[in-house]
């Protein structure tokens, strides 16, 4: 699943295809706001979180995480608007780029469950150039198996992709009827016992010795630079400054 098809509607059109990236720093839930670019093109967001972070999904419940213990271990616990379960970040410890799409984009996909698959092939092309084997792109449903509610990487999502049957990067969408936002995540050190030991449920702090090596991991230098080359390959990209 490498190709990058022609996704959208014959009538949408946009006069810019290029990529506009941007760097954006700052604690996860300022990250987090949703307001889109400031203008209608395709741009990506490479986020760098300034501090240890855990993020819950939209709609992931509070209770889901002992706030004091993360307190005590100098974490902030934030939440994102897209779904899924929880993400640690770590600071220089994983990749996160956000793909913004104006819906006037050839890539723009009305079935919410395939508007990613482009987004897959992109990836999964990146990973391939850096010598990545036995990839694995997510065709079928959500499955969340135990752990998905309450963790991300303990679920696998449409057009998330696995290496060697560990999930290796993470997407999520929030769409409105003019943007769709997919947050992508690929960890470079994973870190389960942190994770999963600041859930409440019960039997956590098994669970996260079950998970130590059960998300796959890549560098996120070279991947960075794999995915700007891979998504150039469609239209070249325009570097610009940071943004706060």
């Amino acid at each position: 699943m490498d190709a990058l098809p022609h996704c959208g509607s014959p009538q949408r059109v946009i006069d810019d295809l290029s990529w506009h990236w941007a760097m954006r720093h700052g604690r996860a839930a300022d990250l987090h706001d949703p307001a889109p670019p400031t203008q209608a093109t395709r741009t990506v967001w490479d986020m760098r979180v300034s501090e240890p972070s855990l993020v819950l999904g939209s709609t992931q419940a509070s209770e889901d995480v002992d706030a004091a213990a993360a307190a005590a271990a100098g974490i902030a616990v934030g939440r994102r608007r897209s779904g899924g379960g929880a993400v640690l970040l770590i600071p220089d410890e994983h990749l996160w780029l956000d793909v913004w799409l104006p819906a006037a984009d050839p890539l723009w996909l009305d079935d919410v469950g395939r508007a990613a698959d482009w987004l897959a092939a992109v990836w999964v092309r990146a990973l391939r150039s850096l010598g990545t084997t036995d990839l694995h792109v997510q065709t079928g449903p959500l499955e969340r198996g135990a752990w998905g509610r309450q963790v991300c990487f303990a679920g696998i999502g449409p057009a998330e992709v696995t290496v060697g049957g560990r999930k290796l990067v993470g997407i999520s969408q929030r769409r409105t009827r003019d943007w769709v936002r997919f947050q992508c995540l690929v960890h470079e050190r994973w870190d389960a016992a942190t994770t999963f030991g600041l859930l409440t449920r019960p039997g956590a702090a098994v669970a996260g010795t079950d998970w130590a090596d059960r998300v796959g991991t890549a560098e996120a230098s070279p991947l960075r630079s794999a995915f700007t080359t891979a998504l150039s390959a469609a239209a070249p990209a325009i570097e610009t400054p940071v943004e706060r």
